[in-house]
């Protein structure tokens, strides 16, 4: 028995294709692509402060919709709409008016305070557990805890 393979369906590589070549993240990744350039090409246009803290968000319907951290900032450039639109009729994007977002950024995560001391009473009863194990090992872990539990209680407290 022969086997007839197709030369349409015979793959030249092995492994899985890239996104870009999959049909509709190819026109996504095209899309995000295109709405990168031109964040970069209208923020260049901005003053300073400006150009840092806010972003181009979308082309729609003839509008440039952006996104800034805070309601000062978004009331700047709206009053820059004229500069902006003129800026994007010149590298050849067809707007009308622009809508400025307030969309602060996240909050940013502190890190929990992971070495905090031993208190005195840790210490204290470390030292009794200490008394009472009969494994030497044991005992020696126990007085290193309460050791450090007490080093570390005696700088939070210098004046003691």
């Amino acid at each position: 028995m022969q086997r007839v393979v197709s030369h349409a369906s015979r793959r030249t590589g092995s492994g899985p294709k890239s996104l870009t070549e999959c049909g509709p993240f190819a026109a996504l990744a095209r899309k995000a692509g295109e709405l990168e350039a031109l964040d970069r090409a209208l923020r260049q246009t901005l003053p300073s402060p400006l150009r840092e803290q806010v972003r181009f968000a979308n082309l729609h319907d003839g509008r440039l919709a952006f996104l800034a951290p805070s309601p000062a900032l978004a009331s700047r450039l709206r009053l820059m709409q004229a500069q902006i639109l003129a800026a994007a009729h010149a590298i050849g994007v067809r707007a009308g008016y622009i809508t400025v977002k307030v969309a602060p950024p996240p909050p940013v995560e502190i890190a929990p305070d992971r070495s905090k001391p031993l208190s005195p009473a840790a210490a204290d009863h470390l030292k009794a557990a200490a008394i009472s194990t009969s494994d030497p090992e044991l005992r020696r872990l126990f007085l290193e805890l309460a050791s450090i539990a007490e080093i570390s209680g005696s700088r939070k407290n210098p004046g003691d």
